[in-house]
Formats: structure tokens, C-alpha cells, sequence
């Protein structure tokens, strides 16, 4: 029996989504996994695997088109299985979508597809941006167009267009303004980022209660274990620090949860969401059942997911389902902040950079000294709402019952 193949639904505010292009046509074999097509929504490009092995039978929503969330895209089944399936949205285009089409078609023209190389990243930005592709000189291994050459191209220059007496300099270094104002308009991940967080921030009252840790039995221990794992496998803070906050909703689970009207919702798995920098904004990728994994999986599936998030090639569970939130700013060397709710959560934890500081410390029987340790604040944004300062205040509490004994979480 034919199965139909739907739009995914990337995060509860996702309403449709553009489908991009086809990367399988009908007649063709596919297994289940492979890739069916690539779509777009306000926060990446996302590559629709196929959830069923046969033969692609009917592609039912055209490339350029927007579709709404959970409607039937395509079609798999056995060779010669009939079937048929009209929409409304089929064919219909908006105006901006068509003005993309047109302009996607006439860089084909000037450079073939076939030819054009360019990564995932700089497809999106390009895309986002209105740049052309064929008049974009690739600075990647054998010519591909990367990131860098899209930002060179919106800055209005490319890297063989620069004087040949220009010294390079770092990315990082300070570049003198430009005389002239610059209007440059939002990419669609901003503009998502935008309105939920207005929506956050007008809709749910949050309250905020900050902690400082004791890090040193972490840092150690870290150091203890990364001792024996190669250099792709290493656990950063923020592993342990996922990993204690999942296993401290578990006593908790008024934060691990959700409101709507007058019911509250405690989920049944902890699913910790995990703030990662993309192009343009920031997206949050889950961990599933977080609290059941161990270090070197949570720490694996971060990077994974992670990667694709910034190579605008996230897949639908990599950002759908989290439970509690967490934004990690310790490696800008940040002291304290607070995050803004991930609705529709109740509650989100920020994370600032572990330092080592003057700190008070004795032993029994002997005066405190001035000495150096490792410490740590962190802030947890809680919707009133549903939880109250003393219950916030308890789970930062019991959180340093795992941070600054991390034993437990190898347990």
C-alpha cells in the first residue's frame, strides 16, 4: 500500500513551508532514508528523508511551491500501485517565491547547475539574500562558494575584485565604518527569531534566579576524561552541564513542561533543547531523552546536529519536541545574562563562562585563606505562570548537586 509522505512541522509556530526542489522523480527507486527533497522554512533548509522503501508514484505539491504543515507532498509505493492525490496549493506560487523561481532559473542560465558549486550554507545565505550565485567566484576546495564568498559578495567585493597590494586580515579585526549608511534586510531565521521572542516576552511573565557553581571537581574530571578520548570525541562543559540539568528536571517536572489556558502539561521525557550560532541568528537543537544518555552520546549528538544546523541541512527531529531550553555563552567569556523562554516551555537556563577566580577556602579545623577555584553563574528564565522563585530556586540548588559532584552523572 502506498504511503504518503507529509511537510514536517519544525517547531510549534511553523505553519508551511517552501519546498525547494525534488531530489528524487517519479519512477525513480528510493529507500527508505534517502533523500526525497530539500525544503525551507524560517529557520533552515531541511533535506526530507523518505520514510518508506518503493518507487516514487506521484509528487504532489511542485518545486517553488509553499506548503502548509502536515500536508501530503508525495508518494511512495510498488511499481504500478495507482494512485492520485490533487491539493490546492499545487502550483500556486507567491509573488516572492516566483520572483525567486525566476531568479534561480536565469542563474542557471548564465552558469548550469551542474557546474555550480557551492555549499548547502552558501546556498541558503544566497538565497536569503538575493545574491547570484553565477557572478560569485568560489574560494572553497576546487572552486566552491562558501560562506565567506557570499558575505564578500553582500559587502559589495570579491576576493579576486580586492586590490592585489591588500594584506589579509583576520576576521575577528576591527573594520574602519563606511561613509555611507548600509539598509541590509533581515534574513527569514531573524525575522522567525524576532517574533517569537516578542511573542515570548509580551506573552509570558518571566522571573528570573541566578546561581553561582563550584566547578572544580567538573573541570577536573573533564580533564580526566578527555585524557583518553581522541579530539572529535572530547566533552566540553556544556555536555556535563545538558547532562545535569536533564538529570535535575527529573525532580522537577513543573519545569519540564508546558501550559495552555488553565492546564498544565508535564511531559513525560525530557528532551533538553541546546542553543547553537547559525548564520544569522541561533537555532535550538534537541537532545531526546537526554536524561538516560550518557556523556559521550549527548556530547556526539550536540556536534552532529550542531553541524548540520550551521550547514543549513537540519533534519526535522534534529529541532522538533524540546522540553527546557538551554543557552550556553561561556565561551564569549560572558559573567552573567538572561535567556528569553522558548515558548511554548516553561523555562530556559543561561549559561556564562566557568572562570577561575579568587574564591574563600578552608578546610575543617583550619582558618579560610584567599585561593584561586573554578566558578560558574548561571541564570534559569521561569514562567510564572506555572512555577513560582522558591521552586526555581530549588532546582538551581539541586542543579549544583550534580555540577559540582559530576560523579554522579557517570553513575
Amino acid at each position: 500500500m502506498a504511503e504518503t509522505i507529509n511537510m514536517p512541522k519544525l517547531g510549534f509556530d511553523m505553519a508551511e513551508g517552501l519546498l525547494v526542489r525534488w531530489m528524487k522523480q517519479v519512477g525513480e527507486n528510493i529507500n527508505k532514508g534517502d533523500v526525497l527533497a530539500e525544503i525551507e522554512t524560517d529557520k533552515a533548509t531541511v533535506e526530507v528523508e523518505s520514510s518508506a522503501s518503493g518507487v516514487v508514484l506521484q509528487l504532489i505539491a511542485d518545486q517553488g511551491t509553499m506548503v502548509p504543515v502536515n500536508a501530503p507532498i508525495a508518494m511512495i509505493g510498488a511499481e504500478g500501485e495507482k494512485v492520485d492525490i490533487k491539493t490546492e496549493y499545487k502550483g500556486q506560487k507567491t509573488e516572492a517565491v516566483a520572483s525567486e523561481s525566476r531568479s534561480v532559473a536565469s542563474s542557471s542560465v548564465l552558469r548550469p547547475s551542474s557546474e555550480l558549486k557551492a555549499s548547502p550554507l552558501a546556498k541558503k545565505l544566497a538565497r536569503d539574500q538575493k545574491v547570484d550565485l553565477s557572478k560569485v567566484q568560489g574560494t572553497g576546495p576546487g572552486g566552491r562558494i562558501v560562506r565567506r564568498d557570499i558575505e564578500a559578495a553582500l559587502a559589495g567585493t570579491t576576493k579576486d575584485e580586492r586590490p592585489k597590494t591588500e594584506v589579509a586580515t583576520p576576521s575577528s579585526a576591527l573594520r574602519p565604518l563606511s561613509a555611507v549608511d548600509q539598509t541590509i534586510p533581515t534574513t527569514k531565521l531573524r525575522q522567525a527569531i524576532g517574533r517569537r521572542l516578542v511573542e515570548s516576552k509580551t506573552t509570558i511573565p518571566h522571573f528570573y534566579v541566578s546561581h553561582e557553581y563550584r566547578m572544580d571537581s567538573l573541570m577536573e574530571i573533564r580533564r580526566q576524561l578527555n585524557a583518553y578520548l581522541p579530539d572529535n570525541e572530547k566533552i566540553s562543559v556544556n555536555d556535563f552541564i545538558v547532562k545535569a540539568v536533564a538529570l535535575t528536571l527529573r525532580q522537577f517536572p513543573n519545569l519540564n513542561a508546558t501550559i495552555k489556558g488553565n492546564e498544565i502539561t508535564q511531559f513525560g521525557h525530557v528532551n533538553v533543547g541546546v542553543a547553537v550560532t547559525v548564520p544569522g541568528g541561533l537555532m535550538t537543537v534537541v537532545v531526546k531523552d537526554t536524561d538516560q544518555k550518557t556523556l559521550r552520546q549527548i556530547s556526539g549528538e550536540v556536534k552532529t546536529m550542531a553541524a548540520r544546523a550551521r550547514e543549513g541541512k537540519v533534519k526535522p527531529e534534529d529541532v522538533d519536541g524540546s522540553t527546557f531550553s538551554t543557552s550556553n555563552l561561556g565561551m564569549y567569556d560572558v559573567e552573567n545574562f538572561t535567556a528569553i523562554i522558548n515558548p511554548p516551555e516553561a523555562a530556559i537556563l543561561a549559561i556564562s563562562s566557568a572562570r577561575e577566580v579568587p574564591v574563600v577556602v578552608g578546610a575543617d579545623g583550619h582558618p579560610p585563606v584567599l585561593g584561586i577555584g573554578w566558578r560558574m553563574k548561571a541564570t534559569i528564565s521561569v514562567d510564572h505562570r506555572i512555577s513560582d522563585g522558591a521552586e526555581a530556586a530549588q532546582f538551581m540548588q539541586a542543579l549544583a548537586g550534580y555540577l559540582e559532584n559530576p560523579v554522579r552523572m557517570l553513575l
